[in-house]
């Protein structure tokens, strides 16, 4: 089963389960473990049909990248979006639609902790550049608790090229970048709207900053000069829910 994707941590392997139980091929049980919340995984196992292993704790750590809480699961790969798929799901869209772009988020944990945020604040895709990015591997789905499961992860060939086909869409681009002057709150997040993070530490490149309608920045008040990256996505995001709700009342 080494074509086989490993899937660990029981938010991660639940939200398989509930949204794509035929990707499971079987869960590995830690012997001896049965909390709470492994007896409600294990029910909801049951209920799909799937193939329960018991295993020793040291071939669980053997099969996990990092804290498994007593269960791995195999999974059929999965697949990233495609720009073609990005664009069906914004021809189906009944509301303004909101995008999380990352321009170079090579950090694993940095980008499960977007997509955690991009669910939480109902962001529609998160886009990432195909070559420059951090992969969905097991260590992302374990950050995002879930959020891998059910915000599309679009990886794109060409950034700017995506970005300007946003644009023509209707949608609005609005990058980060500490020398900006205008605030995040400045910005009209009701429209259709894209926002834009740069990569940990170098922010946005060249090419991306020059196809934003938009640049912001974060005020800061303290000694440090910036957020990491996923912090500021969530602040941003969640400008964007507290525009769009305040409009809808």
């Amino acid at each position: 089963m080494s074509d086989l994707e490993r899937v660990f941590g029981v938010h991660a392997v639940q939200a398989l389960i509930e949204r794509h139980p035929k990707r499971v091929k079987r869960l590995l049980v830690q012997s001896g473990r049965l909390n709470e919340r492994l007896q409600g995984l294990l029910a909801q196992a049951e209920q799909a049909g799937l193939a329960v292993v018991r295993v020793a704790g040291d071939e669980l750590d053997a099969q996990a990248d990092g804290v498994h809480q007593g269960v791995v699961a195999e999974v059929a790969p999965s697949q990233l979006w495609s720009e073609e798929m990005l664009g069906h799901l914004l021809d189906r869209l009944e509301v303004p639609p909101l995008l999380l772009v990352l321009d170079g988020v090579t950090d694993p944990h940095n980008l499960g902790a977007c997509l955690r945020s991009a669910d939480a604040a109902g962001a529609h895709a998160v886009v990432v550049p195909r070559d420059r990015s951090a992969s969905l591997n097991p260590t992302v789905r374990k950050v995002a608790c879930g959020a891998a499961e059910t915000v599309p992860l679009v990886a794109v060939t060409n950034l700017s090229r995506t970005l300007k086909q946003l644009q023509q869409r209707g949608l609005w681009v609005t990058g980060t970048a500490g020398e900006a002057e205008q605030l995040i709150y400045d910005v009209d997040f009701k429209v259709p709207s894209v926002i834009v993070m740069g990569a940990e530490g170098v922010g946005m490149r060249r090419l991306t900053r020059e196809h934003c309608d938009y640049l912001v920045k974060l005020p800061m008040a303290g000694s440090v000069s910036s957020l990491n990256v996923s912090v500021a996505a969530g602040v941003c995001l969640f400008e964007a829910v507290r525009q769009r709700t305040t409009s809808a009342r």
